[in-house]
């Protein structure tokens, strides 16, 4: 069998063997970065940084066999390309670290951005329109519950809610709604289609990261094809149709004035921009990530 498929035997020997073994692994199985990956994973296993491992590799640290054998485990389920955080059961957003498994979107990079949007759109409202109790923020189809619980935490005059209608990423979003110091953040079971209706018109911020990838459309990464669950990537023939639903949702919850913030496919900005402009949105406007790519698509009430 190959070995892109099977880890190399590592029989308890210096970190530095076994981080070269993993890097050779991994980066014949396509890993774009396999220092960084390998380093982790034995991190993980060591319960060490990843400045540790490359200070235990330096100092000739040798490894036990029970942790030798758990490392080349790890290495052989990375270099299949399962995703690093379902090995590691761990995902870090901006200031969070949120646990992540099979059934739940892995919180991406990219994503920090976008949080960022509605993260200093909510800031700018001292008090919502309708309460004096801080203004509201909503994050529809929350997933692991990363944007909803940046939000909370960053924004702590605010009030944020959570909404998740599946409930294989619900058991996810609880871990990290159970484990986030956010007392000012709630987690909503509900479609994001007809949620939260006695709030209608005193929002102050609506952000999703909705499936956005047309049916036809095949995730370019094995981490995504093979791992992600379906109902987080798929948004219909044209990829949009969950994008029309929380157009319409924002407009019911928002206030005169609230921000709605979506993120995107690199080539679905203008369609969006159109689609709100269609719905009565005003000042629509795409919004390029860190490397150039549009990313996000915001809109005023």
């Amino acid at each position: 069998m190959s070995s892109q498929t099977h880890a190399p035997e590592i029989p308890g020997q210096t970190v530095r063997e076994i981080l070269d073994r993993g890097i050779l692994l991994l980066g014949e199985s396509g890993i774009e970065d396999p220092q960084v990956d390998a380093e982790l994973l034995v991190g993980h296993v060591l319960k060490a940084s990843r400045g540790q491992v490359q200070a235990m590799a330096i100092t000739g640290r040798q490894v036990s066999g029970a942790d030798a054998s758990e490392i080349s485990s790890a290495l052989s389920r990375r270099a299949a390309r399962e995703p690093l955080q379902h090995i590691s059961g761990v995902a870090y957003f901006r200031s969070l670290e949120l646990r992540v498994g099979p059934g739940v979107f892995v919180p991406r990079p990219e994503t920090e951005f976008v949080a960022g949007l509605a993260i200093d759109a909510l800031a700018s409202f001292v008090l919502g329109a309708a309460s004096t109790e801080g203004p509201i923020g909503i994050d529809l189809g929350t997933g692991s519950g990363a944007i909803a619980l940046a939000m909370a935490t960053e924004v702590p005059h605010a009030r944020v809610i959570a909404v998740e209608n599946s409930e294989a990423a619900f058991v996810w979003t609880r871990q990290n709604f159970s484990s986030v110091d956010a007392a000012n953040a709630r987690l909503v079971f509900a479609d994001l289609a007809v949620a939260l209706p006695d709030i209608n018109g005193q929002v102050s911020v609506v952000i999703s990261n909705p499936p956005y990838i047309p049916l036809g459309a095949i995730p370019r990464d094995p981490e995504v094809r093979l791992f992600d669950p379906e109902h987080a990537l798929y948004g219909g023939v044209d990829g949009l149709d969950i994008v029309r639903q929380v157009s319409q949702t924002a407009l019911r919850l928002l206030h005169a004035g609230g921000a709605l913030i979506m993120e995107h496919g690199e080539l679905q900005g203008r369609a969006i921009r159109e689609l709100l402009a269609a719905d009565g949105w005003h000042a629509t406007a795409t919004h390029r990530d860190l490397t150039g790519r549009d990313r996000a698509t915001t809109a005023v009430r």
